[in-house]
């Protein structure tokens, strides 16, 4: 399995907001419009985030590998939080959302932005605060057919 580090050409970064939303109003991570990228890719090259409402993907954080739902509300597209499993992004009333708990460890607060790092499209993206490196296990999620024969058994 291939490791990338953050600053490698293959890994856009994205320099996104983070937000409040929800019932909870507990801070989450704003992501841009494709429209909106020129100016918020600090690194490599990305034309689009290859997410849409209701997608699950896997989000790295310090890292752990988690499982996010991307959620679209009035505003866009947004990660609410990021869980153990895929069950959990599904419906997070019984996980632990590890987004907040990082924002928290490392004092973020709405209004303040992150990194979002691209590294495969539509399936792996990692997270972390701007100056800091990562190094990413880019390895590729399973195939469509067997990705959507799994969802179907996960209910």
């Amino acid at each position: 399995m291939p490791r990338v580090p953050s600053d490698d050409e293959s890994v856009a970064s994205v320099r996104v907001t983070l937000a409040r939303s929800g019932g909870t109003r507990r801070p989450c991570v704003r992501l841009p419009d494709d429209a909106d990228l020129e100016g918020r890719v600090e690194s490599g090259s990305c034309t689009s985030l290859s997410l849409a409402d209701g997608d699950v993907v896997r989000v790295v954080i310090d890292r752990e590998e988690y499982h996010a739902r991307v959620i679209a509300d009035a505003t866009g597209r947004l990660l609410r939080g990021a869980y153990d499993n895929r069950r959990l992004a599904r419906d997070p009333g019984a996980g632990e959302n590890r987004i907040a708990e990082w924002l928290a460890a490392n004092d973020r607060e709405p209004g303040e932005s992150v990194v979002l790092d691209v590294v495969v499209p539509g399936e792996l993206y990692g997270l972390r605060i701007p100056g800091e490196r990562a190094v990413y296990d880019a390895n590729r999620g399973p195939r469509s057919s067997l990705s959507d024969i799994a969802r179907d058994l996960d209910g």
